[in-house]
């Protein structure tokens, strides 16, 4: 058994905690928000993100930043990517170089371009971090639907035991070393996601969301190889299976808002609907940033984009995508 802090309880944070309860451990979910913990404490179930979920009782609920950190060996940080930094701060004078730091976010930071294992790094220069990821909606991983997904960290030996910690007859875990590409592929694949959504809410057929997952995955992949990833991890559950469940499934946050864009809601409007960070919105800049900086062409990147902050009409994005200079599909494409 482990003494495992959880920080962070939205609906991952929880799920996550419920199975690492599941599988033996000893768990504290820490909250951000104060009344959020009282109302946990009041009701052991998360109302806002995973109703009808019980929270098991020998969950320890706090919003002591302390309390949650200092008794436990392993910290999972299931936070927002945007609020990751300042809260790392925050924990930082209550965690030890000895403790494991497993990133369960997807996203990237958007005025420094980091990953969030860089991230981590800049804080907490001793400690071993992982970064655990793939297709998982929470509401289907708490109510112990078969999930697979993988965990990578330079360490071979880390990702092993973060391995033994997270793996149940209904959650499967590989194990990776590639962090620049399994943390790339969760990110992107939010912007993919959006486009997914503006399809389906513009009423398009599957043929064009098919499309937009084909040459998206290729997009992801050309930035990926360019930044260092390993070409073959995004054939994996952190890139084409990512993609997969992010771009066709309801549960996904990034998939609503760009739904909800593609029926004619501004973005603004979109986010008030959805009631939940959606992660693609501030990875897409961050995305086009980087396909600058690399070099990478990424037109899906650049249209979503458009659409989002440039007010342009996403039929007419769809047009500009297909009218594109004819160009022929090869392998070697991806690099």
């Amino acid at each position: 058994m482990k003494r495992i802090a959880v920080m962070g309880s939205g609906s991952w944070g929880t799920a996550l905690a419920i199975l690492l309860h599941k599988n033996g451990h000893q768990v504290t979910l820490w909250s951000f928000d104060k009344k959020e913990n009282e109302k946990l404490q009041e009701t052991r179930e998360n109302l806002q993100y995973l109703p009808g979920i019980l929270i098991p009782h020998q969950i320890q609920l706090t919003h002591n930043i302390k309390k949650a950190l200092q008794e436990n060996e392993i910290i999972v940080i299931a936070i927002p990517s945007r609020f990751i930094r300042e809260n790392l701060i925050k924990f930082a004078p209550y965690i030890n170089k000895h403790q494991i730091i497993i990133n369960v976010s997807k996203g990237l930071e958007e005025n420094t371009l980091l990953r969030i294992s860089q991230i981590i790094r800049e804080i907490f220069v001793d400690n071993p971090i992982a970064v655990l990821s793939g297709p998982s909606h929470a509401e289907e991983v708490a109510k112990d639907l078969p999930t697979t997904c993988v965990v990578a960290s330079a360490s071979l030996n880390v990702s092993e035991f973060v391995q033994e910690i997270f793996m149940s007859p209904k959650f499967r875990i590989y194990t990776n070393t590639d962090l620049i590409g399994v943390e790339l592929g969760g990110a992107l694949k939010n912007v993919m996601a959006l486009a997914a959504g503006i399809s389906d809410g513009l009423g398009f057929g599957d043929n064009t969301k098919a499309a937009l997952m084909t040459r998206g995955i290729v997009e992801i992949t050309r930035l990926g190889v360019a930044m260092g990833a390993q070409l073959q991890t995004f054939s994996g559950l952190s890139g084409i299976g990512d993609l997969i469940v992010t771009c066709t499934s309801s549960h996904s946050r990034n998939w609503k808002a760009g739904f909800l864009i593609g029926q004619g809601n501004s973005l603004e409007n979109a986010l008030k609907k959805v009631h939940m960070v959606v992660e693609g919105v501030h990875t897409a800049k961050s995305a086009l940033t980087l396909s600058k900086k690399y070099n990478v062409e990424m037109p899906i990147i650049q249209e979503v984009n458009n659409i989002l902050f440039n007010n342009k009409d996403p039929r007419q994005a769809v047009v500009d995508l297909m009218m594109r200079d004819k160009t022929e599909e090869q392998y070697m494409a991806y690099i």
